[in-house]
């Protein structure tokens, strides 16, 4: 089978799982329950003038939200695109593509990527897996950038998924130098984002050093990689490893990432506007979610998309009310009570 065959193929099979299986965490969580927001008994405004505005990218947000990568590349992949595209258009968040791996290999797969039509006023992030860049020539990777008229480009880091997969690439070597190329050929327009396994703020400060200045944590507690690879293989249940639950919480990879002065996302298993409105008071700007509205589409195609990210705004805007937050920029100077074990994390990270 050749590698594009192989790409294809992996491609389809991670939608069709993540859409029909039980792909998350089983004992690790984000520890955003550990995030307790101090309700305000006075918040002396409407509901009505509660703002969720915000920017990301250099553009104009009317929530601060990122449906973040899911697919590309394949037959199936076209049209939960345009839908998804569609729906932030229609309220106003940004969208990040699947990894355009299936381009550099065809570029007539651009189909399933080209969406700028459907959401010509949103962020559009392209996406690229970190050690595919590493073997591409950086004129090549802003060309799939600019073929679909993309804000910027998401590099993926996936080393604990490309450990559990079969056909994994596990040289991780050379990334650094990679991304600093391709920040000086993007500048400003590269975001980097882990996969479910969060980040620490070593590996951030060199992330940081190299020119990247988003970073999407995408930290554990929500869809497991490994996990979805060990179900791609058939691997028995007793048979699966500690990758499965290996990652950084959500919650304690923002806790490391805020204070180093990136435009900062928030993802991995964000299920709700209260889980985005702990994102934020953390430090992020964004907050990203991706399986709901996988699953939404597959249940109902682009209604149940526009109907699962509606609630979620509507459920921050309530609790924005609800701290008395009238805007963005007030949620994020909310000091939470942190409990629990991100308590002890902050606590025992703090004392190196």
């Amino acid at each position: 089978m050749t590698k594009y065959a192989m790409s294809q193929g992996r491609k389809a099979d991670h939608l069709r799982i993540c859409s029909e299986m039980d792909v998350e965490f089983r004992q690790q969580s984000t520890w955003l329950e550990h995030v307790a927001l101090l309700h305000d008994a006075l918040p002396e405004f409407s509901l009505a003038d509660v703002s969720t505005e915000s920017r990301f990218l250099g553009r104009r947000l009317r929530a601060p939200l990122i449906v973040t990568a899911i697919s590309g590349g394949v037959a199936a992949a076209r049209d939960l695109n345009q839908d998804l595209a569609r729906a932030a258009q229609e309220l106003g968040v940004a969208f990040g593509l699947g990894s355009q791996r299936p381009m550099l290999e065809d570029p007539s797969l651009i189909d399933s990527y080209a969406v700028r039509r459907f959401a010509p006023d949103v962020p559009i992030l392209g996406n690229i897996g970190l050690q595919q860049a590493a073997v591409a020539d950086p004129a090549d990777i802003a060309r799939l950038v600019a073929s679909i008229k993309a804000d910027g480009l998401a590099v993926h880091l996936n080393p604990a998924q490309e450990l559990s997969q079969a056909e994994g690439d596990t040289d991780f070597s050379g990334g650094l130098k990679t991304l600093q190329a391709l920040c000086r050929r993007l500048p400003g327009k590269v975001m980097v984002k882990e996969t479910g396994c969060g980040i620490s703020r070593e590996p951030a400060r060199r992330l940081k050093a190299a020119g990247v200045k988003t970073l999407d944590v995408a930290g554990a507690g929500g869809t497991s990689w490994p996990r979805v690879e060990n179900l791609r293989k058939g691997t028995a249940p007793d048979q699966r490893t500690w990758l499965d639950e290996w990652g950084i919480p959500t919650a304690a990879s923002l806790w490391e990432a805020a204070p180093l002065g990136f435009e900062l996302v928030g993802s991995g298993g964000v299920r709700s506007g209260l889980d985005a409105a702990r994102c934020l008071v953390l430090g992020a700007d964004a907050a990203g979610l991706a399986l709901p509205v996988l699953r939404a589409w597959k249940r109902g195609g682009y209604d149940a998309v526009l109907s699962c990210l509606q609630g979620v705004i509507a459920e921050l805007k309530s609790v924005m009310l609800l701290v008395g937050a009238r805007d963005i920029a007030s949620l994020r100077k909310h000091k939470p009570v942190i409990t629990g074990r991100l308590r002890e994390w902050i606590n025992s990270r703090s004392r190196r």
